[in-house]
Formats: C-alpha cells, structure tokens, sequence
C-alpha cells in the first residue's frame, strides 16, 4: 500500500461477504452490513471488471457464459474470490462469541479493513470493547463509509491506526482504552503479506504482555502456495491478483514452523483446521461453486 492509499484488498473482500449476503443461499457467513459500506457506483465497478476479466480466468468458460453475466459473476465470486473470506471470518467468530460467553471482554482485529462485527452485534456494546487495527488511509475510508451508511461509532469501537507490518505499539492501543488482561486477538489475511519473520516477531509482540487464556485466531498459507494451481487454476490466481493489486503475497509455511512459531511465542495450539476439515465443516454439500480454498489452513492458539 501506498503512504495516502486505503486498501484495495479490503474493498474486494467486503465485496465478497456483500455478495454472498445478498446472493448465494444458504449462507456460510452472513455480513448483511458489508454492502452499506459500498457504494452502487464502486458495487457496479468491482462487478463489471470481474465480468470481464473472466477471459483471463476461464476462456471455455467466458465462452459458454458469454450470455450471462450474472453466471459469470457467480463464478468468479464463488470459485476465487468469497471462499476464504468467508470461511475464515466463520471460524473465527464462533471461536469469539464462546470466548464472550466465557467471560471475555477485549477484543483486537488485526487488518480489521471493513470489518462489521461491531455493527452486526450491537448486543455486546456494554460487555466487549472492540479495537480495530489498520493502516491509517483504511481507517480513514472506513469512517466516511459509516458516515455515509449512517451508523455511528459506538463508544466500545476503537479505531487504532498503525502499520504493524513496521512493528507492533501497544502504547497505541493502551491510549484507546486496551488493557493488559485476557484479549481474543483476530489475525485474517494477512499473514500471507508478511514475511515469515515478520509474522513471527508480530505474534511474540501480541502475546509478550497478556496474560495466559488470551487467544489468537488465524489463517496462513502452507508450504504448496506458491506451487499448487488449485482448481480452476485459482491458488495461481490468487497470488498473481495480489501482486497486481500492489499487496504481493511473501510467505507460507509447513506445519511444523507454524508450530514452532507458536511455541517461541508462548502459546499452544488448540485447533487447527486444515482445507479438507474446512471444507466438512462449512462447504459440504453445497451445489454451487463454493468450496474450501486448498493451500489455506486456519488456526486457534491459546497462550499457556
């Protein structure tokens, strides 16, 4: 990302979530707020660039659907795009919401981009405070878009600008109102942008001062990332539109350096999911085109 620019990535991604909310039944993961924060003009653009760019994607198919651009749209969404997005974004809220029901009230979206589970559960505003982190263009996007959806701020939601990926301040977050008891800390898309020793050293600086039962929910990449086409081509796809967008995918991992990388920071690893158990646990006898991304692995460690 540029110094002024907000993230591309982030648009695309509430894309995915708004349309599969809107379209697609039933649902894996249902953020009926994402398409407030999207304007009709920016809706239209993204739609109209995937329909034609499905030549690049599937010839055969551009072919055969060339009459039907809402088809086409559906593919590219289910196949490439919402997948993850949605999938991840599942997992990692029904790890949060048993964690709320256990007594957790401190919450930190890492990359939070236009999150909406603040929005989608007003029901915790006087019992979990919310701090999103992001670059300080996303932030500043994602204001003017609630200004302009018309939902206010709520006082547990705080926004905390900050470049991770150049080092992690907790001074920020403490001057929001963070406090160093038990947190639930959330981490979605983004390992894949951070180098394998950036990824590392953030975890170690998330957990150094929280106590023990804080946790950590997130998504990377396995060591077959940059080899593995995927079904319709579309892991190569995927790491290609990264590199293009101007946010280029830098790492992945066997299993045992995400253990490792666990281990150095403290922590042990609870649950971990792997692209077949995602596909069980949210795709399984669907018939449209959605289903678990291959390469992509998902995790929930707790700190000893």
């Amino acid at each position: 990302m540029k110094p002024n620019e907000s993230s591309l990535t982030s648009l695309i991604t509430a894309f995915g979530r708004a349309y599969h909310s809107k379209y697609d039944t039933p649902k894996i993961f249902d953020d009926f707020i994402a398409q407030d924060l999207i304007s009709h003009k920016e809706f239209s653009d993204i739609r109209e660039h995937m329909i034609q760019g499905i030549p690049f994607f599937n010839k055969d198919l551009a072919r055969k659907l060339q009459d039907d651009p809402d088809e086409i749209l559906k593919w590219i969404t289910q196949v490439l795009l919402s997948p993850t997005t949605l999938a991840r974004a599942a997992y990692c809220e029904n790890v949060l919401l048993n964690e709320v029901r256990s007594g957790l009230d401190q919450y930190v979206i890492l990359g939070a981009g236009l999150d909406t589970f603040c929005f989608r559960h007003p029901e915790l505003k006087n019992s979990l405070d919310i701090f999103e982190i992001d670059h300080p263009a996303t932030q500043a996007s994602k204001k003017k878009r609630l200004s302009h959806a018309n939902l206010p701020i709520p006082s547990h939601l705080h926004f905390v600008s900050m470049d991770f990926t150049k080092g992690f301040s907790y001074p920020d977050l403490i001057e929001e109102g963070f406090d160093y008891k038990k947190t639930f800390f959330s981490l979605l898309g983004v390992s894949y942008y951070l180098t394998k020793e950036e990824n590392a050293s953030l975890i170690a600086h998330l957990f150094d001062k929280v106590p023990s039962g804080s946790s950590i929910v997130f998504d990377y990449a396995d060591e077959s990332l940059f080899e593995e086409k995927g079904m319709f081509n579309r892991v190569e796809h995927m790491v290609n539109m990264a590199a293009v967008s101007g946010e280029p995918m830098k790492s992945c991992f066997a299993y045992h350096e995400i253990e490792h990388i666990l281990e150095q920071s403290g922590l042990l690893l609870n649950d971990h999911l792997s692209p077949a158990a995602i596909n069980d646990l949210f795709f399984k006898h669907r018939t449209d085109y959605l289903s678990a991304f291959e390469t992509i692995h998902y995790i929930h460690a707790v700190k000893k």
